[in-house]
């Protein structure tokens, strides 16, 4: 469901045979929230997907704020080792997985401002709708 949903079926069999393969190869009991992989872009406009698991807000033992801030860098970390320019998120985790916008912006906002001092990589966020962009960047600071 969500974004991850919408990418698997805009994006094709590609995307999801490659997850499937990484899934047998790498990680056999799923990706472990807050880490990073990339696949193709199958079908989709972008030549990849980099994929992360955002945490399930009150389900982490306190370290949902830690393991969002992982999923932002360890998605920039996989794009400038595969010599991307840019990348997009959706907001993660504050969709099914309940994560506060009022709590999750800031978080968002220090983790992307620090990668953009240390790379030299374009960064977007994206939203679902207006009001969930007016929402989230009014709880920046």
């Amino acid at each position: 469901g969500g974004v991850d949903g919408a990418i698997h079926r805009r994006g094709g069999p590609a995307i999801v045979e490659e997850c499937r393969s990484i899934r047998t190869m790498r990680y056999p009991d799923g990706l472990p929230t807050g880490e990073a992989i990339i696949t193709t872009g199958g079908n989709l406009p972008a030549r990849h997907v980099i994929h992360t698991v955002g945490p399930i807000y009150g389900m982490n033992d306190g370290r949902d704020a830690e393991l969002l801030e992982a999923c932002y860098r360890n998605s920039v970390k996989v794009a400038v080792e595969n010599q991307l320019a840019s990348i997009a998120f959706p907001s993660i985790s504050t969709g099914a997985f309940g994560y506060p916008k009022h709590e999750a912006a800031p978080i968002v906002y220090r983790t992307v401002a620090d990668l953009l001092d240390e790379h030299a990589i374009e960064v977007r966020l994206v939203f679902f709708s207006e009001s969930d962009a007016r929402s989230f960047v009014t709880y920046h600071v």
